[in-house]
């Protein structure tokens, strides 16, 4: 199993750390506990993670900050990525920033928080199946990669990503891109269609939900009989057992659990010395085998 894949021509290692929970509840606001924040990002780094995923509207601004305060300055080979497509309010709702010159301002806010010329990716957050999008949030994926692109050309990104897209736009735009973020776990495969694309294509594939979540309506992992039943079987957490299946099932599969918790956090790290046999495989496959067909199209919620 390959213990690496590229984003961005640079080799990340396959577990990495994902930001979104570092901030307060809500993704608002300052953490719970502003060291052990500071101390779980040090942690990860130390561990041997090079790709953090983060987000400016985490916070907003937090995690970003965050990132900044635990680890500037930055490892040689840290790979930061971040998305782009939308901004919180006052009382932590979202706004549509799907324009363009938006996705650019998202990029300079990202660059300018960070303290970095550059960074390893940013991902396009689609928002066209939501319900009710404004005609002037209704852009294009054509014509925001062309932003992108050109932030890529001018150095200050160096590669281009899209989330939560449908397989139709990810074809579109794949000879340009680095990765997708979607939503994806051993019970809920919807996207499994993008993740098979960018096998095919060589794109990285980041799942996000990869455990499943309440607010998404997908399935808990760490609650499926079989999960558990493996679990046992080799000594590991359900969580694990989740996180190793998808190490498994293909190659450029790239995962960012988070936490802002130590102990959680070295549980996560624990699942490159989780090895599922081919019989643990087998169950944990037969169990994927009667999931619902997928709806095409169908929104997953927000990551």
């Amino acid at each position: 199993m390959a213990t690496t894949y590229e984003i961005s021509g640079k080799a990340v290692r396959r577990i990495g750390f994902g930001a979104m929970q570092l901030p307060g509840p809500g993704v608002m606001g300052p953490p719970k506990d502003h060291e052990q924040a500071v101390a779980v990002l040090r942690r990860a780094v130390e561990a041997g993670v090079n790709h953090i995923d983060t987000a400016q509207y985490y916070g907003p601004k937090v995690s970003n900050e965050l990132i900044r305060e635990a680890l500037y300055p930055y490892p040689q080979d840290l790979v930061i990525v971040s998305k782009v497509g939308a901004l919180r309010d006052d009382r932590g709702g979202w706004i549509l920033a799907q324009r363009p010159e938006e996705l650019r301002a998202g990029v300079e806010e990202n660059l300018a928080t960070l303290g970095i010329e550059q960074l390893g990716a940013v991902n396009i957050r689609r928002m066209e199946r939501h319900d009710g999008l404004p005609p002037s949030q209704n852009v294009s994926v054509e014509d925001q990669l062309a932003e992108m692109v050109a932030l890529r050309e001018e150095g200050k990104i160096a590669g281009v990503g899209i989330s939560t897209a449908p397989l139709a736009e990810v074809q579109a735009v794949s000879s340009e891109i680095t990765c997708v973020q979607d939503p994806y776990s051993l019970l809920s495969q919807d996207d499994g269609g993008v993740l098979d694309h960018c096998i095919a294509a060589g794109i990285a594939f980041v799942p996000y939900f990869p455990l499943g979540s309440a607010f998404s309506r997908m399935p808990k992992v760490v609650d499926d009989p079989a999960v558990r039943s493996v679990a046992k079987r080799r000594g590991a957490t359900p969580a694990q057992v989740g996180l190793a299946w998808l190490l498994a099932r293909a190659d450029n599969i790239l995962l960012i659990p988070g936490t802002s918790s130590l102990a959680h956090l070295e549980e996560n790290l624990g699942v490159v010395d989780v090895h599922l046999g081919d019989d643990d495989l087998a169950e944990l496959n037969d169990r994927t085998a009667n999931l619902p067909k997928p709806t095409p199209d169908c929104d997953s919620g927000e990551d």
